[in-house]
Order: structure tokens, then C-alpha cells, then sequence
């Protein structure tokens, strides 16, 4: 793992040339040391910067690569949706390898503060309608920008995750039934366009004012845009309020009308409750990888063994969701 002082030591010409020629980085602080990625907070007599760089480690999915991340986080800049400048884009630099340079924004990312802080309360009120036209302005950028993204429709994703599932070698009939429902049911899909992959609380910013940022473009690829809608109502990211459909802070009816506002396409929402149905069984799949990892010792996490637990909680969403599907 690189050290600070050599991080600094590198970062220093580069933040010279492209933030301010007299931008002087004071420290260097690690932030996470997630699987496919590393973040520094980069603390300078100017302003904050941040820094993601590629861990390589093993990760879920499919993962674009840092380059792809920020040119992507860049195109959707450039459409007016809420996220940071990207400064530079490093390619195989010789200290620090494959990342980029971006603003440091503002804002509360941890799920709980968002949902229960009062002096967020008014940000609350106004999230469900600014993250529909957040998804908006992503979801009409100009996908000929961004041929270097995969494309991950229903179908291409439901084998993908049908191969990885089987890999674990576990019988979960409720996954066996959740797979044949979606198998059969991919709703038909009239135009491809950039998907965030990944929107939900935890990768949201949110200030007083509202969202204030979108983190983590990792999982970004070009498919179904309802698939973003229905991955933010998905049970396990309402967090203390499952009540609320929509990210534990709103309703699908207000998503739903925001979204057709912003884009002018009108939203079926049978077709993002095949999402919310997918994205419950992506998520159940996620949490058997990580005990997975834990259990065949690739790592020795408390926290993936543990989340290895809701591999339960996710079969009694799909339960409730299915059922809700056959009254309808």
C-alpha cells in the first residue's frame, strides 16, 4: 500500500498543474480500503480534494475501471447532474497507478444521519424529487460518448448472477423461484442509456439543500434506466424506515411523477417493480458472496460473515414482492 508521504510527494506536481499552480497539498488521509478502491481525502491550503485510486482486489460484478469511472462521472457533469469535477484522470502513472482527481463536495453520506438528522429534515422533504431529476439528467446523456462502458441489460445480468449464485453451492428455492420470475418476465426495454448502477443512500451526498453529490460510478454501465429507479427502492436501503419505498425517505407515486417531469418519459411501475424485484435478488446474491468469502477464508471479516446473515432478510423481500406481483 502506498504511503502518505510518498502519495504526497507524487500528487503534488499533478495537483500544481491542473487545480491551482499555487495548490499546496498539506496532508494525505486513506479513507476507505474498499476491494476495488482506495480514496484518499486530500487536505490542501485551498480547498479539499479527493483521490480514488484502484486497490486491486477482488470485486463484485462487473466493475469499470477508474479511468472508465471518471470519464463517465465527467459526461454526467457535463449533463448538469449533482457530482465532482474530475481534475485529472491518472493512466498508469508509475507511483500511483490507474485513479483520478476530483472536487471534494459537501454533504452527509451515512444513511442513518440522512434519515433521522433534523437539521435535515427540510433536505428530506425535497431528496425523492431531486434524485428523480438527478437520474434524469443521467439517464439523456449521449450514450455514443460512452461506448466504452459495457452494456448489462436484464438478461446479461440475470446469468451472470444465476452462474455466481450456483457457485456457492447452496439450494435456496426462494432464489431459484426469484430467477425464474425475472427469467420470464424482462420487460421490454426501447432505449439504452447510461445507468448509475449503484443509486442509493451510501453513494448519495446530502447537505442542507438536498443532494449535493452522486459517489461511486463503479458499477456505471449503458442498460434498462428503470433499473437505477427500482435499485433505489429496494427494501434493504431504506435502512431504518422501510415504510418509505424510496430510499427510506419517500414514495414511489412522487419518484415516479418527478422522473416523467425531467424526462419526459413516462414511468410504467410494473417495470420498475421488476428492478426493485431484481435489485432485491442482486442484493441477496451480494450478501452470499461476501459470507462466501468469509467462509472459504479469501478474508477474515467479521463484517462480510455477518452480512452473510441477510441472505434471509433478502429471500422474505422477494416473498413480499412476488407476492405483492400476483395480486396486481
Amino acid at each position: 500500500m502506498i504511503q502518505p508521504h510518498t502519495l504526497q510527494q507524487a500528487l503534488q506536481p499533478i495537483v500544481a498543474d491542473t487545480v491551482d499552480k499555487l495548490c499546496l497539498i498539506k496532508q494525505c488521509t486513506r479513507l476507505t480500503a474498499g476491494a476495488s478502491a482506495a480514496t484518499w481525502l486530500i487536505a490542501t491550503n485551498l480547498q479539499p480534494l479527493i483521490l480514488r485510486l484502484e486497490a486491486g482486489g477482488e470485486q463484485f460484478g462487473t466493475c469499470v475501471g477508474k479511468t472508465m469511472e471518471a470519464k463517465t462521472q465527467q459526461a454526467a457533469a457535463g449533463a448538469g447532474a449533482p457530482v465532482a469535477q474530475v481534475y485529472h484522470i491518472l493512466e498508469q502513472h508509475p507511483q500511483l497507478g490507474n485513479g483520478y482527481l476530483m472536487q471534494a463536495l459537501s454533504g452527509e453520506s451515512l444513511a442513518p444521519k440522512i434519515l433521522k438528522a433534523p437539521h435535515l429534515q427540510a433536505a428530506r422533504d425535497q431528496l425523492t424529487t431531486q434524485c428523480a431529476r438527478a437520474l434524469a439528467q443521467i439517464h439523456r446523456i449521449d450514450t455514443g460518448t460512452l461506448h466504452f462502458l459495457p452494456v448489462q441489460d436484464a438478461a446479461t445480468q440475470l446469468h451472470d448472477l444465476l452462474q455466481m449464485h450456483r457457485g456457492f453451492g447452496e439450494t435456496l428455492p426462494v432464489f431459484s423461484l426469484a430467477f425464474r420470475w425475472l427469467q420470464d418476465n424482462i420487460p421490454p426495454c426501447s432505449r439504452h442509456t447510461l445507468v448509475h448502477g449503484d443509486f442509493r443512500l451510501g453513494n448519495l451526498l446530502v447537505n442542507e439543500d438536498g443532494l449535493n453529490g452522486i459517489l461511486d460510478w463503479e458499477l456505471t454501465h449503458l442498460g434498462d434506466p428503470m433499473e437505477d429507479l427500482g435499485w433505489l427502492c429496494v427494501r434493504a436501503w431504506r435502512f431504518s424506515q422501510p415504510e418509505k419505498a424510496v430510499g427510506g425517505f419517500g414514495d414511489r407515486s412522487t419518484l415516479f411523477a418527478a422522473y416523467t417531469t425531467a424526462s419526459g418519459v413516462s414511468v410504467n411501475p410494473n417495470h420498475v417493480r421488476y428492478w426493485e424485484l431484481f435489485g432485491t435478488l442482486k442484493w441477496g446474491v451480494i450478501c452470499q458472496y461476501q459470507a462466501h468469502r468469509y467462509l472459504s477464508g479469501q478474508v477474515r471479516s467479521v463484517e462480510q460473515a455477518a452480512i452473510g446473515r441477510r441472505v434471509a432478510e433478502t429471500e422474505y423481500d422477494m416473498m413480499q414482492l412476488l407476492h405483492s406481483i400476483a395480486e396486481e
